[in-house]
């Protein structure tokens, strides 16, 4: 399957929220499923187009990933975060998350970054499966910190050291 990667825009609106709303389960987020009746919108105060990277396949949004900074500090400029990634459900194992993932530590690495970080919920296996094989490793465990489907479950801290080669 064909497709590219490339920086939103504000006219990726209702396409990233469709995708959001698509792949939102209790598996990949802690939060609540957004509501758009509440005025939920994918871009906010939080989320700027130019911090998202959408792959399209045939003119149509199938994915994304948000790199930030991790914390908005001097001392933390050289790390970046993916604070969201997603892929519907029909175009997974295509190699989607992964060029999205590796086009996210190209523009942390550009933009002097050393360090890449995530956190993904324990019970999250294909993310945590997918992370480990791109060289992410754990940091720590945040043990029981959500209390999601009448379970406590893990959060985990991941990082990616950027200085080291691409693989």
């Amino acid at each position: 399957m064909a497709f590219d990667i490339r920086v939103s825009t504000a006219a990726d609106e209702a396409g990233l929220a469709e995708l959001d709303l698509a792949t939102w389960t209790s598996l990949s987020s802690p939060a609540p499923k957004p509501d758009p009746a509440s005025g939920w919108t994918f871009f906010g105060e939080r989320t700027k187009p130019e911090q998202i990277y959408v792959a399209v396949s045939d003119d149509k949004i199938v994915g994304y990933v948000k790199l930030s900074r991790e914390i908005d500090l001097p001392s933390t400029q050289h790390v970046r975060a993916i604070h969201g990634l997603g892929v519907y459900p029909h175009f997974r194992g295509f190699g989607i998350a992964k060029a999205l993932m590796r086009v996210a530590e190209a523009q942390a690495r550009a933009e002097g970054a050393t360090k890449i970080t995530l956190r993904v919920l324990a019970h999250n296996e294909p993310a945590r499966g997918l992370y480990e094989s791109l060289g992410y490793e754990v940091e720590g465990v945040f043990r029981g910190l959500f209390y999601l489907d009448d379970a406590y479950v893990d959060d985990i801290a991941m990082a990616l050291d950027l200085t080291a080669a691409v693989s």
